[in-house]
């Protein structure tokens, strides 16, 4: 049965809330799932009333049946099945919409952010801050190409967009509830998450990591998909591109003004010889050139109005297996 539930749809008293929620979703990790709930599990027993929403988007292996064979032993995590494959942005935000804890904590199933630095974050919650990310020391096992692209991706973001990511931080974060529900008025069709968890703003802080290695499988991030998510983020929250097109657009005109009028004074002064067939193609090069980038610039916040007008759900829920509610026994004191 379809379902697009929110997390009002699930609403429980406050005495029967979590006191913590964690949001993990996963796309064929059945290979590290075991692991990472084990390790998941010994953390979060240490720190009061807890549940894990699983949110399987559409995987392919045995992720989900893996997440059912769990859920029988332990009742403390949900298990979120999307009817198909919506992208890791969306899942995430279908794991908040459900999610009912006073602190929110977004996690990889892949081991590379590692479970035992949870306490640190509520630490910083129990401290008075409503979000409290992850910032990387070191990024183990990737290379230098891509260690530079995120650097270069996050500079841009900083002086083009209107809103400061912090830099080398992924998503693995805590939320307080007030920062969860700013996070949750934001619905639009193109997401990316870690610009939505820095648009809302509220008190932050950072704690320092070493990320790991991929503890099994292999990264669902390839480099096509990488450049899409950094175009959602730099359409999304900036507009930038489109008054760089409109500057190029200013200057091209501004050459061919000159190089206009370079031509009629040489035919006033020498005559207007056959020769030119390279220069005039170059120009057309590259005014087409321009034209069409333009184009695709424009085409892409156009697509984007586009997908925002259909005013389509974001996900659709094939099956939900919440977990069981257990009374709340930590807070901030």
């Amino acid at each position: 049965m379809l379902d697009v539930s929110t997390s009002a749809d699930f609403a429980v008293p406050a005495s029967m809330r979590p006191g913590f929620s964690v949001v993990v979703p996963v796309f064929n990790e059945a290979e590290c799932i075991l692991d990472f709930h084990a390790r998941l599990a010994a953390v979060m027993e240490r720190l009061g009333s807890w549940e894990a929403i699983y949110v399987n988007d559409g995987s392919h292996d045995e992720t989900l049946l893996r997440l059912e064979a769990l859920r029988r032993q332990d009742r403390r995590f949900a298990v979120l099945n999307l009817s198909r494959n919506f992208g890791k942005e969306v899942a995430t935000t279908a794991g908040l919409d459900h999610a009912r804890g006073d602190a929110v904590i977004v996690i990889d199933a892949d081991l590379q952010d590692p479970p035992e630095l949870i306490p640190e974050l509520v630490a910083g919650w129990r401290a008075g801050f409503d979000v409290v990310y992850a910032k990387r020391r070191a990024r183990v096992g990737e290379s230098r190409t891509k260690r530079a692209s995120a650097a270069l991706f996050y500079r841009l973001m900083t002086h083009l967009g209107r809103v400061e990511m912090p830099a080398d931080t992924g998503d693995f974060r805590l939320l307080s509830r007030r920062a969860v529900d700013a996070v949750l008025q934001l619905r639009e069709q193109h997401r990316m998450m870690k610009g939505l968890f820095a648009w809302v703003g509220f008190p932050s802080m950072a704690v320092l990591y070493d990320r790991a290695p991929r503890h099994a499988g292999i990264s669902k991030w390839n480099w096509w998909r990488l450049w899409n998510l950094a175009l959602e983020g730099i359409t999304g929250f900036t507009v930038m591109p489109l008054k760089v097109a409109t500057y190029l657009g200013l200057v091209v005109a501004l050459l061919s003004v000159i190089y206009g009028a370079q031509v009629v004074v040489k035919t006033l002064l020498f005559g207007n010889p056959v020769a030119g067939y390279p220069s005039l193609m170059t120009v057309m090069l590259f005014l087409g050139g321009v034209q069409l980038v333009t184009l695709g610039v424009i085409g892409e916040y156009l697509g984007r109005i586009f997908n925002e007008t259909k005013n389509r759900p974001l996900y659709l829920v094939e099956r939900f297996i919440p977990s069981e509610p257990m009374p709340q026994n930590s807070d901030r004191g």
